[in-house]
């Protein structure tokens, strides 16, 4: 048999393979977002959000008005294109998507305003919450929980206004570049500061408060995913008051559990149950273990009095 044959015998296999009406059987296109789109419409709002930081440098004159209109026509014809899609695939017709999705764009643009203001409040939490920061640019600019809380403040927007997978794809993106993972579907009060951020996984259900601060690696989660699909809207995932602050590493699951207002979580603290306001948890010390090795060549000549003992 020639390779070319074994080649279509291959094929016929997966073929076959297909007809096993799986969901991952689908032949016919699936009237999917178009990812790439949604990370250019990610990137053209971050100018509008930020208008003298990520502005188009090919304007040799730039008139705010003039470019900001241009910009939105562009964002909205991209959006309202996603979104329409995104509507077809979940059941509406071509036209009830198309008046379905301007709507929603519209409202979605009349929000940004509002969500300014709350980005504008999660810089200076940064600003004031991070000694390193030398200014607002540098935050802007470098830091990765700023990337991804705007990410979540947008996609929040689009979530709010029930629009489905689209906003689910911008925070992914988000988590992608940062490591850092906010579920569109959060609750997220003003002042929200992270720090550092790899491994930060904040669940849909979640409530945070004003003037709250996370660590890299904590979990904010659910206590049990065993019930699959019939936790659908339910509350799984835990509230954190205001003014709280959670260190690295730490787990706090469950949609029972509240982090009262004022508390500090300790590193590497496993909560599944409420704590009460103004209470710092901490995990004791655990004994450390230091032992100088005996067969070090270097220790005839150390001036360590310390290393002298231990030999």
């Amino acid at each position: 048999m020639t390779f070319e044959a074994k080649i279509e015998q291959v094929a016929d296999s997966i073929l076959q393979d297909y007809q096993k009406n799986r969901d991952i059987d689908r032949i016919e296109s699936c009237r999917t977002p178009d990812k790439d789109a949604v990370i250019d419409i990610i990137e053209k709002l971050r100018r509008i959000i930020f208008p003298g930081y990520f502005r188009d440098k090919t304007y040799r004159i730039y008139n705010a008005k003039h470019n900001l209109s241009m910009l939105i026509e562009d964002v909205m014809f991209h959006l309202n294109r996603q979104i329409a899609l995104v509507f077809q695939n979940s059941g509406q017709s071509e036209a009830e998507a198309q008046t379905h999705a301007q709507d929603v764009c519209l409202e979605f643009f009349r929000q940004i305003p509002a969500v300014r203001e709350m980005v504008q409040t999660d810089l200076q939490a940064a600003f004031d919450g991070d000694p390193a920061a030398t200014g607002m640019a540098e935050i802007i600019f470098a830091y990765p929980g700023l990337f991804a809380i705007t990410v979540y403040r947008l996609a929040h927007v689009l979530y709010a206004l029930q629009v489905p997978m689209l906003p689910r794809i911008m925070t992914e993106y988000a988590h992608s570049v940062t490591g850092i993972d906010i579920h569109p579907g959060a609750t997220i009060g003003k002042y929200f500061f992270i720090d550092h951020g790899t491994g930060i996984v904040v669940g849909e259900t979640t409530v945070i408060g004003d003037n709250v601060k996370l660590y890299q690696g904590v979990t904010l989660g659910a206590l049990s995913t065993r019930g699959g699909q019939s936790l659908r809207g339910k509350q799984r995932h835990p509230t954190i008051e205001d003014n709280v602050t959670i260190y690295a590493g730490a787990s706090v699951l469950g949609g029972d559990t509240i982090i009262g207002r004022d508390c500090v979580i300790g590193s590497n603290a496993f909560l599944t149950q409420s704590v009460p306001a103004c209470t710092t948890v901490s995990i004791k010390n655990q004994q450390l273990q230091m032992r100088t090795r005996t067969d070090c060549p270097q220790c005839e000549s150390c001036s360590n009095p310390f290393c002298k003992e231990q030999a």
